[in-house]
């Protein structure tokens, strides 16, 4: 086998490899069928209808017509919500790092053998995913009253965080564990020397990615009196001043966009550092 056949080899080597019967030929078939089936059902549940979308883009385009052009007066007013908003997310970013860490440690399954305590902090990791932010801003909201503090509370990326840590610790190469162990470094000492410096790449580009998703989800937070530009984009639309609604939906989108280009650009100095 020549040089290209082996690049070509390597190229499709994690594709499904053709049948070699009629039996494969039929699990294959047996298989579309099957998921053409889910994808229908799915449809079905959702109400999915074409139709509909396409008598409703009269309204689309009635709402679009009354938001342009933009009401740019409002700008000014626009500064103190937008900086609330960066702040919960900001500190919703910080809590969920904070309270990770120690988790995804406990969720990993090459750092201990109690695998009970594995099991009971990775189903205690899936009831805190299940839970969405706008269930926890209504409760903290009735909790400690309107504000972004609230906000901060219901930004629960703790359960995603601890998930993606932890996996990360166990794909980590597991000899420099071993030569510690053997050394008799402790287990503190194990994480420190042994765990982080192979994961931290991989944690802070994470971390930065739940950044800009509590950016958009401290928006929709407002909406709740969670503080921040979600509050102003829900009063605009109940009275009726799209206009002004735009604005708010631009100041966000601009927020989100600078947000992505500086996570990207503090990943791409963190990668050339881990190069040197």
């Amino acid at each position: 086998m020549n040089s290209q056949s082996l690049k070509q080899t390597d190229r499709w080597q994690w594709t499904a490899g053709r049948p070699e019967s009629t039996g494969g030929w039929l699990g294959y078939a047996a298989m579309a069928l099957a998921i053409g089936w889910v994808l229908h059902w799915s449809a079905a549940g959702a109400q999915m209808s074409w139709s509909e979308l396409a008598g409703g883009m009269p309204q689309i385009g009635d709402f679009l017509s009354r938001s342009v052009p933009p009401d740019w007066s409002m700008l000014p007013r626009l500064w103190a919500p937008a900086l609330e908003t960066i702040q919960i997310a900001i500190w919703g970013t910080l809590l969920s790092v904070i309270l990770a860490l120690p988790l995804s440690f406990i969720a990993a399954s090459n750092l201990h053998g109690w695998h009970w305590l594995r099991r009971i902090t990775r189903q205690f990791l899936n009831v805190i995913r299940s839970i969405n932010e706008l269930i926890l801003a209504l409760v903290f909201v009735s909790a400690v009253g309107l504000g972004p503090f609230p906000g901060v509370l219901a930004l629960h990326g703790m359960g995603m965080l601890a998930k993606f840590f932890a996996e990360a610790i166990e794909e980590i190469d597991d000899g420099p564990l071993q030569a510690l162990r053997s050394a008799g470094a402790s287990q503190l000492q194990i994480i420190a020397f042994g765990v982080v410096p192979q994961v931290i790449t991989a944690w802070i580009a994470v971390v930065l990615y739940r950044f800009e998703v509590n950016l958009r989800s401290a928006t929709v937070l407002g909406m709740v009196g969670a503080g921040g530009l979600g509050f102003e984009l829900v009063s605009s639309l109940k009275l009726f001043r799209y206009q002004e609604t735009a604005t708010c939906i631009i100041v966000i989108t601009v927020m989100v966009i600078a947000a992505d280009m500086a996570s990207n650009w503090l990943r791409s100095r963190i990668q050339q550092g881990t190069r040197h």
